[in-house]
């Protein structure tokens, strides 16, 4: 079965960083797209970034550009989600997220998800 976890959430100042991690297991990891998305308070969830490990490329929202980085381990079925130069309207749950063959834009798409991580960004 396909299960996803992430790892890595956290209280931290504007300005600050934290690393989110993705573990992956139950899939061929490199036929997917692995998504990074998150959910604030009342407000719809959102897209941040993804990657497609079979050729790397990326995404990210306008409003991260700059500021995240996600990478991927394949050897330990694992993507990572560098989270720079925070500020408080990063504040959400931050979820991961697998598709068949690629990423794709929105939400839809995504078969499986993780229960996901908190980050409270503090002004």
């Amino acid at each position: 079965e396909v299960q996803l976890q992430a790892f890595g959430g956290g209280l931290v100042q504007a300005g600050g960083s934290l690393r989110l991690s993705c573990a992956a297991s139950g899939f061929t990891f490199e036929d997917h797209g692995i998504g990074w998305f998150r959910q604030a308070p009342g407000k719809e969830r959102e897209q941040v970034s993804c990657i497609s490990i079979n050729d790397g490329s990326t995404y990210y929202a306008d409003s991260v550009k700059g500021r995240f980085t996600i990478s991927s381990d394949n050897a330990v079925n694992t993507v990572y989600l560098t989270m720079d130069s925070l500020k408080p309207e990063d504040t959400a749950v931050y979820y991961c997220a697998v598709a068949q063959s690629r990423c794709w834009s929105g939400t839809y798409g995504y078969d499986y998800w993780g229960q996901g991580t908190k980050v409270t960004v503090s002004s």
